[in-house]
């Protein structure tokens, strides 16, 4: 069973945290053309009994990108869901902690989400400011 201290000591071994606040991680990856991309990892307890992990990676600031086309994107994509919070566009996925490999059903999603979240920036944005 993968613990959410599990979570934490992966990505602190692996990349440089920007932000820790206990129950989520905010943390940046290393993508294709000298990009970057955020990424936050959220802890969600106990709904319904189950403990959940979040992970979201921003695409845009929601009032200066073509939402539709987001959301048209987005659902071309075999993982993550479009959203907006704080006036942020942004992927996002969750799963079940306690099912969770952590090598395999945290680390292959983080990775997909990350580059498909920044691949929508580029073509969205055609920046790089997340």
């Amino acid at each position: 069973m993968t613990t959410w201290t599990d979570v934490i000591n992966y990505v602190r071994t692996r990349h440089e945290v920007l932000e820790d606040t206990g129950s989520w991680l905010r943390f940046r990856l290393e993508c294709e053309g000298d990009r970057t991309q955020q990424v936050a990892v959220h802890h969600v307890p106990d709904l319904d009994g189950v403990e959940w992990l979040e992970i979201s990676s921003p695409v845009g600031r929601a009032d200066a990108i073509d939402l539709r086309r987001l959301l048209e994107l987005a659902g071309e994509a075999t993982i993550g869901g479009a959203a907006v919070v704080d006036g942020v566009a942004l992927l996002k996925h969750v799963a079940p902690l306690e099912d969770l490999s952590v090598l395999d059903e945290f680390a292959r999603p983080l990775e997909l989400l990350v580059n498909r979240a920044d691949a929508l920036e580029q073509e969205l944005t055609h920046a790089d400011e997340f």
